[in-house]
């Protein structure tokens, strides 16, 4: 659990305002000054709105900050917001201080972030790998479970923020890449859960249940799961969707970033010689939903390639 009597107060900056980096600034942002970073200016003025400083660059955000928090959606625009590129001028590294400490929250592999961390290391900056898991809403009252692998000077750096974020905050291990092994095997149940949710539910709608009737039975039984409560009454509303698109949903976690964690998951278990059957046949499910256009759907959206809206 995270300490409760931490005196310290950092400068925080954040990387990343989509559905989790937004609500983690507005969290810390409660408690510390915050600069905030989104390649989108309607995502910065949102950050402004609840008390952080919005900034133009990842270098200017990160400028004279003690903590770095990164909420990116994978290793590409992780590397960007660090180290420039693409679509970003000034990458954080520019302007990080040596002391710094930057805390990846970002589901990105092992081999991701080790090789930030030694890029880091080379300017004297320390790194928290510490994925979380939990949902934007969670996120914005600091409700996450944190898995962290980090050594005890990066993360004494790190911890009153990640207090601030975390309801639950386990050391997994001292290495850089142990929060993301801990991850990875915590992604390959959220997605085979997810995947069973909207099988199960587009199996029930086939049969003619009305879906908010078996969602409700199913969470009362052996059957539920955090997904199930999660995703089951989303991907009822898929079935609210007009013809001009509203109606639906609230995008809460993109169907391709879910992808993203199981080509991971079975990447790894590919490396350590593990068979993952399951959650092989899941991550094709995810790709089959992409390849039919639903990538920057919410997840939910799932079952609607297993039960088109169009049928019964």
């Amino acid at each position: 659990m995270p300490a409760e009597n931490s005196t310290s107060t950092p400068t925080a900056a954040v990387l990343g305002l989509g559905a989790m980096g937004l609500p983690m600034a507005t969290r810390l942002a409660g408690v510390f000054p915050v600069r905030a970073f989104d390649v989108f200016e309607e995502r910065r003025a949102l950050a402004a709105e609840a008390g952080a400083t919005p900034a133009a660059t990842p270098a200017e955000a990160a400028q004279g900050a003690d903590v770095v928090v990164i909420a990116v959606r994978d290793q590409e625009q992780l590397e960007s917001c660090l180290f420039g590129g693409g679509i970003v001028e000034h990458g954080a590294a520019e302007s990080l201080r040596e002391g710094a400490v930057v805390v990846v929250t970002s589901t990105v592999g092992v081999d991701g972030v080790q090789d930030v961390a030694a890029r880091l290391a080379e300017q004297g900056v320390r790194l928290v790998d510490a994925p979380v898991s939990g949902g934007s809403v969670r996120a914005g009252t600091g409700d996450l479970l944190i898995m962290v692998g980090a050594d005890d000077a990066a993360l004494a750096a790190a911890q009153p923020v990640l207090d601030r974020l975390a309801s639950t905050l386990h050391i997994v291990g001292p290495r850089i890449g142990d929060g993301q092994i801990m991850k990875t095997v915590n992604q390959l149940l959220c997605g085979i859960h997810t995947a069973a949710a909207a099988e199960s539910l587009a199996l029930a709608r086939a049969l003619g249940i009305d879906l908010d009737r078996a969602v409700d039975v199913l969470g009362q039984g052996a059957a539920a799961s955090f997904m199930l409560a999660d995703r089951g009454p989303r991907m009822v509303q898929q079935y609210e969707v007009k013809e001009d698109g509203t109606g639906g949903p609230e995008l809460r976690s993109r169907l391709d970033i879910i992808r993203k964690d199981m080509n991971i998951v079975v990447s790894l278990a590919k490396k350590a010689g593990v068979a993952t059957s399951v959650a092989a046949a899941a991550d094709q499910l995810y790709q089959l939903a992409i390849s039919q256009g639903l990538a920057a759907a919410d997840d939910s959206a799932l079952i609607t390639l297993l039960s088109p809206r169009t049928a019964l």
